[in-house]
């Protein structure tokens, strides 16, 4: 049946008393490190007694813990793909101004409704398109590269890379002209 699925993560509800649960461990963890932590939006395949948005129960974490967010385009794909919501509206709605690291990857359809996080495909464009949109607005960040098996002749995974890091010019630059622009 559909999105019967586990994979490797287990879900967690979207629901105020998780966003307080989560909220209150990120604040310990940082207030004993007395630095900010960044979480990752994750993949998930069986949504549990959901009582709001994905990304509105992101943003309120991010919010509440004022902590950071790793931003994995490919999970936002996977998910919105998996739970049939639209990705560009997902990351419109996403708290972009915590971003402070973002991952790339693949995955894999495993059949007509389910694809998996799998870290183990070339990017597809769909997910270029979603960074693309992403790096759009922010300011610049690292980006991860993610591949944990099926491991391509080097020459394919620098081309995956020369990829991101074009997309990442063609918006570093135009900002870094309109602020010169400005001084």
């Amino acid at each position: 049946s559909r999105n019967a699925n586990l994979y490797d993560l287990l879900p967690i509800p979207f629901r105020r008393d998780a966003i307080d649960h989560v909220v209150d461990r990120i604040r310990q963890v940082q207030d004993f490190l007395e630095r900010p932590l960044a979480i990752e939006n994750v993949s998930y395949y069986t949504p549990v007694a959901a009582e709001m948005r994905e990304a509105d129960f992101v943003g309120e974490i991010l919010e509440q813990a004022d902590c950071r967010l790793l931003l994995d385009v490919n999970n936002v794909y996977v998910n919105a793909f998996n739970h049939d919501y639209d990705a560009h509206e997902f990351l419109e709605n996403l708290p972009l101004n915590h971003v402070k690291y973002i991952h790339m990857a693949g995955h894999e359809q495993v059949n007509e409704d389910t694809i998996i996080d799998t870290h183990g495909q070339p990017i597809i464009d769909p997910v270029y398109e979603l960074f693309d949109l992403a790096i759009q607005k922010l300011e610049p960040v690292p980006v991860l590269l993610e591949r944990d098996f099926n491991i391509p002749p080097l020459a394919e995974l620098l081309g995956e890379v020369d990829r991101i890091v074009s997309l990442q010019n063609k918006w570093y630059q135009q900002k870094d002209s309109r602020r010169a622009g400005r001084g």
